[in-house]
């Protein structure tokens, strides 16, 4: 594209929802097309207000029906009249580079409601750039006024973590039948999650993975362990004030924000098995069929609405956006070492510690004078 042509690229259109022009901007994005800024750029001034999205991010192990429960997630959330887009984290295929498209195919049922957008994304064998591919995408349909809009990745992993980064809640899926549960619980980084769904619900085992998960949580909370959900229990103990845990409520919550920590463990110890402490939300569902899908978003939308309620969705927001800032950085000054000069120096500097004639940190210095870098490693 031109820049003349780029100039007069239509951004009321994405701002309207025209899948057409959201897809060319999001092939910009994840093609890293520097021209791409200036769209994201006069989206940004056209809006107003903080976007009404709602992101829910969705992870996993391979193989726990994270695909057919998005696609059931979307058909709810369209009962419920919302618009609803759709980033679909693929593997690469190894022919073309571009995205397999596994999760398109199985959402085809959508294609004709022009109130859902599905695009898959590809890993292409890295992920250096694929979180910022994700976030700007985001904005991209945050732009075109989507209600919700669905990160799903590719796995569990770190590189998962920091994609959904740019969530505001996020299910962790676990199926029951993947060799040691408690093993495949810590793959899926537990500290996460928002809303933890134990799919496949009708296979055996499906119990014991909900109660494994619900121990290793309690545990978490009595051991006073950070959590993704603790600033959000803690916000929400402090609006309930003083008044003591509601004994009639479902799941008894103890207001860890009148309690030091050490009296917040007694509290807890004395409940035995916890039956009571207020942990998140650890559901069952059986995708294929539907079981257990309008709980969950029932769920959803009760965390989104906790999230404005305690003001944690602007908190969360701005953490990601510095996070996202740091990361742009950090690749941008990595993609300086590969300039010609940088690059003569770094190789210098490695042969000269690697034969002892210089200290790793004097190497260290040296190379971040050069780059104009100030660092407090010294």
């Amino acid at each position: 594209m031109s820049n003349s042509n780029f100039s007069a690229f239509p951004v009321d259109k994405i701002r309207s929802g025209d899948a057409r022009y959201i897809a060319r901007l999001i092939s910009m994005v994840e093609n890293e097309s520097p021209e791409r800024i200036a769209v994201l750029q006069a989206l940004h001034s056209k809006t107003t207000s903080r976007s009404k999205a709602h992101v829910v991010g969705i992870t996993g192990p391979p193989g726990s029906g994270k695909s057919t429960l998005t696609d059931k997630i979307v058909l709810e959330l369209r009962a419920l009249d919302k618009k609803v887009a759709v980033l679909a984290v693929d593997p690469s295929s190894p022919f073309s580079g571009g995205a397999i498209l596994g999760d398109r195919i199985r959402m085809q049922r959508h294609a004709a409601d022009e109130n859902v957008y599905i695009r898959s994304l590809a890993t292409r064998g890295h992920l250096g750039g694929l979180s910022q591919a994700v976030a700007e995408s985001v904005r991209v349909l945050a732009s075109a006024e989507f209600d919700t809009i669905i990160v799903e990745t590719v796995g569990v992993g770190q590189s998962e973590v920091d994609i959904v980064r740019c969530a505001d809640t996020i299910l962790l899926v676990s199926v029951p039948g993947l060799g040691d549960d408690i093993q495949t619980i810590k793959a899926g980084v537990m500290e996460i999650g928002d809303i933890f769904v134990v799919n496949k619900a009708d296979k055996d085992g499906a119990e014991r993975v909900v109660r494994e998960i619900r121990a290793m949580l309690e545990t978490a909370v009595t051991n006073g362990s950070e959590t993704r959900f603790s600033e959000l229990f803690t916000m929400r103990a402090q609006l309930r004030g003083n008044a003591a845990p509601d004994e009639t409520e479902n799941h008894q919550t103890v207001d860890r924000a009148n309690f030091d920590q050490g009296a917040f463990h007694h509290i807890a110890a004395q409940k035995g098995a916890h039956p009571n402490l207020e942990i998140p939300p650890v559901l069952t569902t059986v995708a294929e069929t539907g079981d257990g899908v309008r709980e969950l978003v029932r769920e959803i939308q009760n965390h989104a609405d906790d999230l404005e309620t305690t003001g944690v969705k602007l908190s969360r927001r701005k953490e990601n956006i510095a996070w996202e800032l740091k990361s742009v950085l950090s690749r941008q000054m990595l993609k300086g070492l590969e300039k010609s000069e940088a690059s003569s120096l770094l190789s210098d500097l490695a042969k000269s510690v690697v034969e002892t004639k210089t200290d790793f940190y004097d190497a260290l210095e040296r190379l971040a004078k050069t780059m104009k870098i100030e660092t407090n490693i010294l």
